[in-house]
């Protein structure tokens, strides 16, 4: 994601020490950085990286106003005051973000050389990969909850089948004479084993991804930690105590909104009542925004068009890591030809090949190995695409069947009646 893009604004004013005044402008969070930027002159009067940060808190300045100091490794402190539409709301943010960076690590470009274009392919088709996994990790559950479908179908034929055998019994003129016994049949069993398996009780297998997180509904005054958790059938917001604050069946989400690569916002529509949404704030949101891709392909929406992936959404898991294993695999092929031998002719040449980034052997070695699990992801995904819509094909036909045999059945039940 863009470094420079824009988190969280919050007009507010900035104590200026050099003039021993209070400056109204605006606080921007960046993913690294905050900045204050003056209203009247677009003079951006302090910025400085999360990571020289040691402290942040809530204070109050001159006993009046309540400000958000932030205390920099040189013992510089700056003071934030009147900030909209609230200081907790602010600091909550600011503090989720700097206290994400500090777990991640130091940051690892101040240390290391430029990146090289193949470091930065390598780096790409890694990112590549994890949202393959993500997905073959959905489309995994998927395929469980399919199974525990035609699993529930298989015992609703065994219920059908004594439903059957009684009224067939009932029909009968002479069964209250009967010699046979009036039993239930001793196999009700499904032949699939065990009953179906909800989706609500799908436990910690049905867990996608986990993540912290700032949870907002209705006004931004009002932000509280939390947690977001995508499910196969679902999603779920929890407080900072663990306790589920609201959950999105995955069929009632109408709409999710990308506003930031870091904000996304959550809605369910009602009619005659007022919607359901939540507007999350998380600086792990850009390893979630790929699974809602996903999950809600046709409900999801990024209001800036900087923010859509470049590949198109009708195109499947399985496309995607072939056309990139294609891809990935012309460039290795062009990286392994820019370098002719010195006694082909081609070396006294002057060639175009020169001027192409070149990829050393270790880059090479390390974009073979992922590509081939890539590849083999890609493969797996497919399969697994393919099982799952012969699977939906079975369960379609016998939904069908078992409502017909239903439709009889009543028919049946109504004329003894």
């Amino acid at each position: 994601m863009n470094r420079d893009v824009c988190i969280h604004a919050w007009p507010c004013s900035y104590y200026l020490e050099s003039e021993k005044q209070w400056v109204p402008g605006k606080l921007s969070l960046m993913p690294l950085s905050l900045k204050f930027t003056a209203d009247k002159t677009g003079e951006t009067l302090v910025s400085f990286p999360l990571s020289s940060v040691t402290e942040i808190k809530k204070e109050a300045s001159h006993f009046i106003f309540s400000s958000i100091t932030v205390l920099e490794k040189d013992c510089l402190k700056h003071w934030f005051s009147a900030l909209q539409p609230s200081r907790n709301a602010a600091f909550s943010t600011i503090e989720h973000f700097w206290r994400a960076l500090l777990l991640s690590g130091p940051p690892a470009e101040a240390a290391s050389p430029p990146m090289t274009e193949g470091r930065k392919l390598t780096s790409l088709m890694a990112c590549s990969q994890k949202r393959l996994e993500d997905t073959s990790r959905v489309l995994h559950h998927q395929g469980e909850q399919l199974d525990g479908i035609a699993r529930g179908l298989d015992r609703m034929e065994s219920d059908l089948d004594t439903t059957d055998r009684l009224l067939t019994e009932l029909e009968s003129p002479w069964w209250p004479f009967s010699s046979k016994s009036w039993k239930m049949p001793s196999e009700t069993k499904p032949r699939g084993g065990t009953s179906v398996v909800s989706s609500k009780g799908f436990g910690k297998e049905g867990i996608v991804i986990n993540i912290p997180a700032l949870i907002s509904q209705g006004t931004e005054s009002h932000v509280k930690s939390g947690r977001f958790t995508i499910l196969v059938s679902g999603l779920e917001i929890h407080n900072a105590d663990s306790l589920l604050v609201h959950r999105f069946e995955r069929e009632d989400v109408d709409d999710i909104k990308v506003l930031t690569p870091y904000e996304i916002s959550i809605r369910q529509r009602f009619i005659g009542k007022p919607d359901i949404a939540y507007q999350l704030i998380s600086a792990k949101m850009p390893e979630v925004i790929p699974i809602l891709e996903v999950q809600f392909s046709k409900k999801i929406e990024f209001l800036d068009s900087t923010l859509m992936p470049r590949s198109t959404g009708t195109s499947s898991a399985a496309e995607k890591g072939n056309s990139l294993w294609h891809a990935a695999s012309e460039l290795m092929d062009h990286a392994g030809c820019c370098e002719p031998s010195s006694g082909s002719p081609d070396s006294r040449l002057p060639s175009v090949q020169s001027s192409m980034p070149f990829i050393s052997e270790g880059d090479t070695q390390e974009l073979g190995q992922i590509l081939r699990k890539l590849r083999g992801l890609a493969l797996d995904t497919e399969a697994e695409l393919e099982k799952q819509n012969e699977a939906l094909d079975s369960i379609t036909t016998a939904v069908d069947q078992t409502t017909l045999t239903i439709h009889k059945h009543d028919r049946r039940m109504k004329k003894l009646a």
